[in-house]
């Protein structure tokens, strides 16, 4: 029997949802590598919400009801919010193979579709061989692909998957061989959104392409939000660290996102300087007057663009000032 995984809503608003996890047939040509593509599940992961989305996707996709064509998320969300690990911890509760295929400026179709390449044939001559690219050795067996960076790949790149993202579901190779989307693959995206930013390689999504997905918002976790995750990932972490760098991240976030040109940074308090930068330099500084003032300066600060480090500073004085003066952990 198939295993089950319950998805909860962390709002507490849905009913629970039970899905049958994936399962790997024997017979795929590359099964050993599809297992080993199987993450595992993060036990600090805290779900805000979107992997409960994307069950009821899910659901109703295994529903059973006539007429539905499968439909494909892309998650836009500034950096640092993290979008890919939504989806990667998606991939892990539902077993599936997950590959993440970044879309940049300088990947060619080619090398995502496959191409025919020239083989020695072992008596001194060669011959052509078809070779799959990265798309489409997702596509052979069961899988989860997350195309990531949606927003910054090639024209050339986005015409080649317009068949496989629409009701024709299929992927159509030079050699005149199709490949068509197979009941155990689920397609994923990202993107960063297009504005003024300085998200560099990225453009407007041409319509066309934008219409072949469900775009859902990713936005900056809160001050609870972003609690728990430190909570759950750093238990024996005091209280007041807690506290303090979950406002530090909210109030530079939220100017981040102001509208005002005065009051606004161009640089976020990414989930990677909340979780991993400065949780590391308070280890490093534990035993300094002031850790957090520290790791503050030599984890965070050197990421922030010259002209937002005096906003930054601002927000420092006004949330912290000073910070904690027990030892982190």
């Amino acid at each position: 029997m198939p295993k089950k995984v319950i998805f909860e809503d962390p709002a507490g608003e849905g009913p629970a949802i039970t899905l049958e996890r994936f399962e790997i047939p024997d017979d795929v040509p590359d099964t050993e590598l599809r297992h080993r593509k199987v993450p595992e599940p993060d036990p600090h992961y805290v779900d805000l919400g979107m992997l409960y989305r994307f069950a009821q996707l899910e659901h109703a996709r295994v529903s059973g009801a006539e007429g539905l064509v499968p439909l494909h998320v892309a998650v836009r969300g500034h950096m640092g919010t993290g979008k890919d690990h939504d989806i990667e911890q998606f991939a892990a509760a539902m077993g599936l193979p997950y590959f993440r295929i970044p879309l940049t400026g300088e990947v060619r179709d080619v090398t995502l579709i496959g191409s025919t390449r020239l083989h020695g044939d072992g008596k001194g001559g060669t011959e052509s061989r078809w070779e799959d690219g990265d798309i489409t050795r997702a596509l052979r067996g069961p899988s989860l692909l997350n195309l990531s960076e949606l927003n910054a790949a090639g024209a050339e790149t986005l015409f080649a998957l317009h068949g496989l993202l629409d009701r024709y579901s299929s992927l159509d190779l030079p050699t005149g061989e199709t490949v068509r989307l197979r009941p155990d693959v689920r397609i994923f995206g990202t993107m960063n959104p297009t504005d003024l930013r300085d998200y560099a390689g990225t453009q407007t999504l041409n319509k066309a392409f934008a219409d072949r997905w469900v775009i859902w918002e990713k936005n900056f976790p809160g001050g609870e939000q972003v609690e728990a995750m430190l909570t759950r990932r750093y238990p024996r972490l005091k209280e007041e660290y807690v506290t303090a760098i979950a406002r530090l991240a909210v109030e530079v976030n939220a100017s981040f996102e102001a509208q005002d040109s005065g009051v606004r940074v161009e640089t976020p308090l990414s989930l990677r300087s909340v979780l991993d930068r400065l949780p590391t330099g308070l280890v490093v500084h534990s035993d300094r007057p002031d850790p957090l003032r520290q790791a503050w300066e030599e984890y965070v600060l050197p990421h922030v663009d010259l002209f937002d480090r005096d906003h930054y500073e601002t927000v420092w004085n006004a949330v912290v000032r000073k910070g904690p003066a027990v030892k982190p952990f």
